[in-house]
């Protein structure tokens, strides 16, 4: 076995190791720091202000007992959490600090690989930023969903039916009193959300990367055999620090593919693009807006999970899991992607059986053919946009009608209930402004709500259009990720009310039908420009100066690409 990293730190007999040594003996047996034994971090984003990952502390006890077991030492690493039903004005202003913070502690510290606890939104994307850019040994492990909470007698998908229940009550279907009742059953248990979201895609997603324990994503929070898998991700970590196998050996462009696939067939979150790309960008994977398209678009939707179909992930656990997902598209995968046990994830995929194929479809008869995310290009998104076919009305994937157009979340909540609002079914809604840049930190508004007086009328779907992102929750015929953002300077903020608009996802393309010369020649909208005061100070200012664009992951220009593990100072 080659020297472990941590004996930088605790072996030899000179002050510096003598001081590395004497401050963490506190109670550790004599040989865990004389540089034979693995010294092994759980990153933890428990946080009592992240309640989907209140939990994790319990999970990071059954991780130390596997690392321990292993012959590793296991510290326990808190690390910056996002609360995303919390946090204001976005979880997605931070996921790029987060990353950092987790990246720089990781380098920083004696450790020789990492355990990732994650669960919430942003979590396992921080996480597995972090990983790539430090490329330490690394496993995950995700914190689950939730339990099916139920009220009258009806499972709630939280996130999904607060979205339905609202506009519900806006509509005059649903009172008040009956949406406040439905509070205490929407969140029935420990762990994240049950809808197949952002948290639940990120958690098959890291597998189909091959970056957990195969088995483990889907797990609900609440079962005890999430703790037991826990424990073996402790094992784990210290066979793949003795294996010398980092997330750069994983995270190829072979499992990147494989995420895609999984991503269509599962009906996964929009928010998975932005994700992965930064994720990608971290490695320096290739990895472009198109290749979702290519390798995802013809992929049919298997999981009838929602918000794009019934169930919830409880279901999808008990009816096979992912394991039975990727056996169904085994043939679309790439054979040579590993896992971080070293073996293929074919072998996840050779290992999975459907046991409801009322959840779980099998290939040949889908919930929907060809339900991948689909790319966009035209003249209002020359660098691209993205629609969750899956989640939208058929009828409204080829669309003409007029824009409506709002310069901010403001002015659309000022306006949108106007009774003399002029706007019917045809109307496209445009909001701009809420991007990387121009919320700052793209916030997840595209699903606007939709006029109560065309609720009331029965109208439950509408064209939107935005270039800021929308909850994995949620569902419509919503454009998102429009770049260039209107905020950078993107035809976004030159289009007007009235224009048309014309969408055709069949063909791939999002256009205002203006003269390409009166688009150009018209100045950006004054009100948007009023909107965009500059951050004076902190994180924001640095986000907002060196934040990239949607199309490439929303990432910072300085935190593309690795830094790789080592530390070339001593700290005394």
């Amino acid at each position: 076995m080659s020297r472990l990293r941590s004996a930088e730190w605790y072996a030899g007999d000179d002050r510096n190791a003598y001081i590395h040594r004497a401050w963490m003996r506190r109670g550790l047996p004599d040989d865990a720091l004389d540089g034979s034994r693995p010294q092994i971090a759980i990153a933890n984003t428990a946080s009592d202000l992240t309640p989907c990952n209140r939990h994790l502390d319990e999970v990071a006890e059954h991780v130390s007992r596997g690392v321990w077991e292993a012959g590793g030492v296991p510290h326990n690493l808190p690390v910056v959490s996002l609360g995303e039903t919390q946090v204001r004005p976005t979880a997605m202003l931070w996921r790029n600090m987060a990353a950092m913070a987790i990246e720089e502690m990781l380098r920083a510290n004696p450790i020789d690989g990492v355990v990732l606890l994650g669960g919430c939104d942003k979590t396992i994307p921080a996480l597995l930023m972090a990983a790539a850019s430090v490329d330490l040994p690394a496993v995950v492990v995700p914190g689950g969903p939730m339990l099916t909470g139920t009220f009258r007698g009806v499972p709630l998908g939280c996130g999904t039916d607060v979205w339905r229940l609202s506009e519900e009550v806006r509509a005059g279907t649903l009172s008040e009193q009956a949406f406040l009742d439905s509070e205490s059953s929407m969140i029935r248990s420990r762990g994240h959300c049950n809808t197949m979201g952002t948290a639940s895609t990120m958690a098959l997603l890291a597998e189909a990367l091959g970056m957990t324990l195969p088995g483990t994503a889907g797990i609900p929070a609440a079962d005890s055999r999430l703790l037991a898998r826990a424990h073996a991700s402790g094992l784990l970590a210290v066979d793949i620090v003795h294996a010398g196998r980092r997330p750069s050996d994983v995270i190829t462009a072979a499992s990147l593919h494989n995420a895609i696939v999984t991503l269509a067939a599962t009906g996964g979150s929009t928010n998975a693009v932005v994700h992965l790309l930064a994720v990608a960008g971290r490695l320096g994977v290739p990895l472009t807006l198109d290749d979702f398209d290519r390798v995802g678009a013809a992929v049919p939707l298997l999981v009838d999970l929602q918000p794009a179909g019934r169930f919830l992930m409880e279901d999808l656990h008990r009816a096979g899991g992912l394991a039975a997902v990727l056996r169904e598209v085994s043939h679309l995968l790439d054979p040579s992607a590993i896992t971080v046990t070293g073996a293929p994830l074919m072998a996840t995929a050779a290992s999975g059986t459907i046991w409801d194929e009322s959840v779980i479809r099998p290939f040949a008869s889908p919930v929907q053919p060809d339900a991948g995310i689909a790319v966009l290009r035209g003249n209002l998104a020359p660098a691209g946009a993205i629609i969750k076919p899956a989640a939208a009305t058929p009828s409204l994937l080829r669309h003409r009608g007029p824009a409506l157009v709002f310069d901010s979340i403001e002015d659309f909540h000022a306006r949108i209930d106007d009774p003399a609002l002029d706007v019917d079914e045809n109307t496209v809604l445009v909001l701009r402004g809420c991007g990387p840049k121009g919320y700052p930190g793209m916030p997840e508004v595209s699903n606007m709500p939709l006029p109560e007086k065309l609720l009331r009328r029965g109208v439950r779907d509408m064209l939107r259009i935005c270039d800021g992102r929308m909850s994995g929750t949620a569902y419509g015929t919503v454009v998102l990720h429009v770049a260039p953002e209107a905020a950078a300077g993107g035809p976004l903020d030159r289009i007007r009310t009235g224009d048309p608009v014309v969408l055709d996802v069949p063909a791939r393309t999002l256009d205002v039908d203006v003269p390409q010369a009166e688009l150009d020649a018209r100045p950006p909208a004054q009100a948007l420009l009023d909107g965009l005061a500059r951050p004076r100070r902190g994180w924001e200012r640095l986000y907002v100066d060196t934040v990239l664009g949607a199309d490439t992951g929303a990432d910072c220009d300085f935190l593309l690409g690795s830094s790789g593990p080592r530390v070339s100072r001593e700290s005394h």
